[in-house]
């Protein structure tokens, strides 16, 4: 008996128990067809895994140290030309500028400034033609081939964190990603105005979709077990004294079965499930909220029942007695004789009518012959 076999028999008990149960009728959405597709339902099957505990704190996006360079000049003079624009992507020793010397000359004399990295010019803080000092930033470049994601962790947690523990990022400006990076290192010292501790992140970016400043979430990964029933967030529903999913009937096409649960722990993807589902389970992830308003569905169960087994079922879902089947047997077959009986009637009286109305042409035909 293979794996896929055994766990069908290990189904068993929960199809007989769901088949049983008194409030099936009340706790079963069955929709049309066309009613799913328009839903986009979407499903997971509840399963035993690796479970995460994280912790969640709030970032942002810096600059990986040393990958931020500034050109500015050596000598006073001015802008004599500026060949780089803010986005532009640049090699390192590229020419970004020349600065007019204020040294006498006929011309000035001119030196060239170069790009000290390789990255995108950021910022442009010089015009043709502006009086610059060796002081000023003229032109700033950063490689964003990798940045580096800080998480603002609570202080009181602090313990929990040590290098190479994962972390779930998401950033803001980007909700369809989840970002995958390993703890590089913690702040020498906490936060003490906001009570926190910084823990950097070495994000890479080949795309350079992810630029400094943009806000981010963090899950931190800080223990996991094995083994334990789980189910993504999006799938549970209710408030917290009465958590339930819905679940796919195992009978019927189209039908969800509302279902409580009671739960453990939780972290930013998943739910821990302590007890009312069975591994298989397919719950109801996208348009679960959806179902919950969908009353009892646009066809009733016991109509489901009866197509999908071909025989006749009680409102409630539930199968037939022997006692039932033989009165509702009786009772057709009584329909069936007083739809005969009263077909026979009705040929009986019209064949009557019909001899008596012969009977009376022939008498009168008869007296016209006599009276002739």
């Amino acid at each position: 008996m293979n794996l896929k076999q055994l766990s069908l028999l290990a189904l068993l008990p929960a199809i007989t128990l769901h088949a049983a149960d008194p409030g099936r009728a009340d706790n079963t959405v069955i929709l049309e067809a066309a009613a799913v597709m328009n839903l986009q339902l979407e499903f997971a099957e509840a399963e035993e895994t690796t479970f995460e505990e994280t912790i969640f704190s709030l970032g942002h996006i810096e600059v990986l140290p040393g990958n931020r360079a500034i050109v500015s000049s050596r000598i006073p003079g001015r802008a004599f030309s500026v060949l780089v624009i803010p986005h532009q992507e640049i090699d390192a020793d590229a020419e970004v500028a020349w600065v007019e010397s204020r040294q006498p000359g006929d011309p000035p004399p001119v030196i060239k400034l170069t790009a000290p990295i390789s990255g995108m010019v950021s910022r442009v803080n010089i015009a043709q033609g502006q009086p610059i000092s060796p002081d000023q930033e003229l032109i700033e470049i950063m490689d964003l081939g990798t940045v580096e994601a800080v998480a603002h962790v609570p202080q009181h947690l602090a313990g929990k964190l040590k290098t190479g523990i994962q972390a779930h990022i998401r950033i803001n400006a980007l909700p369809d990603r989840i970002f995958e990076a390993s703890l590089v290192h913690i702040a020498a010292t906490a936060d003490e105005d906001t009570g926190t501790l910084e823990a950097a992140f070495h994000l890479a970016n080949p795309d350079k979709l992810v630029r400094p400043g943009m806000k981010a979430e963090f899950s931190l990964v800080v223990s996991q077990r094995e083994g334990v029933m789980s189910i993504p967030r999006s799938a549970v529903q209710g408030d917290a004294a009465d958590r339930f999913v819905y679940i796919k009937d195992y009978d019927l096409k189209n039908a969800f079965v509302k279902t409580s649960v009671v739960l453990g722990a939780q972290n930013d993807q998943f739910v821990e499930v302590v007890k009312g589902l069975f591994p298989g389970d397919e719950v109801v992830m996208r348009g679960a909220y959806a179902l919950a308003f969908a009353g009892k569905g646009s066809v009733s169960l016991k109509e489901a029942l009866d197509a999908a087994h071909g025989h006749a079922h009680n409102e409630d879902g539930s199968e037939m007695s022997k006692e039932q089947l033989a009165a509702k047997g009786h009772d057709d077959h009584d329909h069936a004789h007083a739809g005969q009986g009263w077909t026979m009637l009705t040929s009986f009286f019209a064949g009557t009518s019909g001899l008596l109305l012969v009977l009376l042409i022939l008498s009168l035909l008869k007296r016209k012959e006599v009276t002739a």
